[in-house]
C-alpha cells in the first residue's frame, strides 16, 4: 500500500506523503535522504527556525535505516573522533530527544561485551580502560558473574564488560517520527522524489556554488543542500562534481521466532566485534551480536562484506550468524529463524563519517558515511549540522569529519 511500510519487526506504520502534493520552490535547507540521519537533521534544523524540505527517491527509512538493528553504542568505539561523536550523540538521544523516546522505543538496555578467552579478555580490559579515561561508563564483569546479567549466556566465557550507556532504538520508527515532528515545525517531506541534479549558477563549473536541487517534479532553490543519502551519498556528491568514497558494505540480520521475555536482556556481542567494525577487508567479516526486542523476537547480527549492492542471501554469512549466536547463547540452537534481511552500511575508508560543508561545492553539505553506527550517531550529527547551518559554534569539532579530507585521494573537486 502506498504510504505504508513495516518496520524490522514486521509492524506497519504510516509514512509521509509522496509526490501528490506540489513541491515547494524555495527553502532554507533541502535534505536529500529520509533515513534517520536526514530526519534528525531536518528536525533540528526546523527546530532552529529553518524552512526545510526533505526529499527521498524512495520511502522513509527505505535504505540503511530500514535494515539495521538500531544500535546506539559507545562500547564499540576506539578512542578518537568517532567515540567523541558517539558520546555526544548518546547525550542528544537522551536529553534533547528524551521526551520522545517512547515513539521510537528507545531502550537503555546496556551493552554486554563478552570475551571467550583470557587473551580476548585482556584486550577488552585495555580498551575499556582507555574508554573509561574519556568518560565512558564501563564495568568489568568476571566470568563467574556474567550469568547474573545474562542467565542463558554460554558458561564458557572468560569474562566481559558492561556498558550501561549502550541503548537501542527502532530505526524506522525514529526516522518516521522525527520527520513527523519536523513537519509540525513547518518542514515539508516528499518521498519518491529523486534528486537528478543541482542548481548551480552560470555553467555549473567545478567550484561553483550549489543553490538548490532539480527533481523530476520541479526544482527547489535553497542556499544549503544536505547530502544525507546513505550508501548513495557518493553518487549524490558526484552530481556536484566532487567525490566522496562512500561505498556499500552489506550485512545480514536473522530474526528468530518470539521467545519468552528477557531471554536476552542486553545487547550482547563478542569482543572481536570491535575488530570486525574497524576492519577494511572487503571479504566477509562476522562477529556475533545478539539482542532481544519488545515483541519477543531476537535479532542476530552481524556480518560485513563489500559486494556492491548485491542483496542475494549468502549461505556463508547466514551460517556464520547462526554459529556465532549459538556460541553466545546455546539455547538458540533449538530456536527457529523466521526470516533474514539484508542492508548496506555507508562505508568510508577511514571509518569516519562525513559531516559538514563541502568547500569544493559551496552550499553543499554532507551527513553521511556513518557505516554501521549511523543510527546511534544520527541524533548528534543532526544537531551539529543545524548548529553549523545557523552559524552557531558547534558543540563538537567537525574538522575530523570534513568532506575535503578526501580531496587528495583522487577526488574530482
Amino acid at each position: 500500500m502506498v504510504g505504508e511500510t513495516s518496520d524490522s519487526r514486521g509492524r506497519p506504520f504510516s509514512t509521509t506523503p509522496g509526490t501528490t502534493e506540489e513541491l515547494p520552490s524555495t527553502a532554507d535547507l533541502v535534505v536529500i535522504g529520509a533515513g534517520v540521519v536526514g530526519a534528525a537533521a531536518a528536525w533540528f534544523a526546523a527546530l532552529a527556525g529553518l524552512r526545510v524540505v526533505v526529499v527521498d527517491r524512495g520511502a522513509v527509512a527505505g535504505g540503511t535505516s530500514g535494515a539495521g538493528e538500531g544500535n546506539v553504542l559507545v562500547s564499540d568505539k576506539e578512542p578518537g573522533p568517532e567515540l567523541e561523536l558517539a558520546q555526544y550523540s548518546r547525550q542528544v538521544w537522551g536529553e534533547d530527544l528524551g521526551a520522545y523516546g517512547g515513539l521510537w522505543e528507545f531502550e537503555s538496555k546496556g551493552g554486554l561485551v563478552v570475551a571467550s578467552t583470557p587473551t580476548a579478555l585482556d584486550a577488552l580490559r585495555t580498551l575499556a580502560e582507555r574508554q573509561r579515561a574519556l568518560g565512558v561508563e564501563v564495568q568489568q564483569v568476571p566470568g563467574a558473574e556474567l550469568h547474573a546479567l545474562e542467565p542463558r549466556l554460554t558458561r564458557e566465557a572468560a569474562g566481559g564488560a558492561l556498558y550501561p550507556q549502550d541503548a537501542q532504538v527502532q530505526p524506522m520508527l525514529a526516522a518516521a517520527h522525527l520527520l513527523r515532528l519536523a513537519r509540525r515545525r513547518g518542514a515539508v517531506v516528499r518521498t519518491r522524489t529523486e534528486v537528478v541534479g543541482f542548481l548551480r549558477p552560470g555553467d555549473g563549473h567545478a567550484g561553483s556554488p550549489v543553490t538548490g536541487v532539480r527533481t523530476p517534479h520541479g526544482t527547489i532553490s535553497a542556499p544549503a543542500v544536505l547530502n544525507a543519502a546513505g550508501t548513495w551519498a557518493g553518487a549524490v556528491a558526484g552530481l556536484a562534481g566532487v567525490e566522496l568514497p562512500v561505498l556499500p558494505r552489506r550485512g545480514f540480520v536473522l530474526v528468530t521466532e518470539p521467545l519468552p521475555p528477557a531471554t536476552v536482556r542486553h545487547k550482547v556481542y563478542a569482543a572481536d566485534y570491535v575488530d570486525a567494525v574497524a576492519s577494511s577487508d572487503a571479504e566477509l567479516q562476522a562477529s556475533p551480536v545478539v539482542e532481544g526486542t519488545g515483541g519477543g523476537t531476537v535479532l542476530i547480527g552481524s556480518t560485513r562484506e563489500r559486494v556492491g549492492f548485491d542483496r542475494r542471501p549468502s549461505p556463508a554469512a547466514l551460517r556464520a550468524l547462526a554459529r556465532g549466536a549459538i556460541g553466545l547463547f546455546p539455547v538458540l540452537a533449538s530456536v527457529r529463524a523466521m526470516r533474514v534481511y539484508a542492508g548496506f552500511r555507508p562505508y568510508c575508508p577511514d571509518h569516519l563519517p562525513v559531516i559538514g560543508p563541502d568547500p569544493r561545492a559551496p552550499g553543499l553539505w554532507h551527513a553521511c558515511g556513518h557505516e554501521g553506527a549511523g543510527i546511534g550517531l544520527a541524533a548528534g550529527t543532526g544537531k551539529l549540522i543545524a548548529q553549523a547551518l545557523t552559524g552557531e559554534a558547534t558543540e563538537l569539532d567537525l574538522a575530523p569529519f570534513a568532506p575535503e579530507r578526501f580531496a587528495d585521494e583522487g577526488g574530482r573537486g
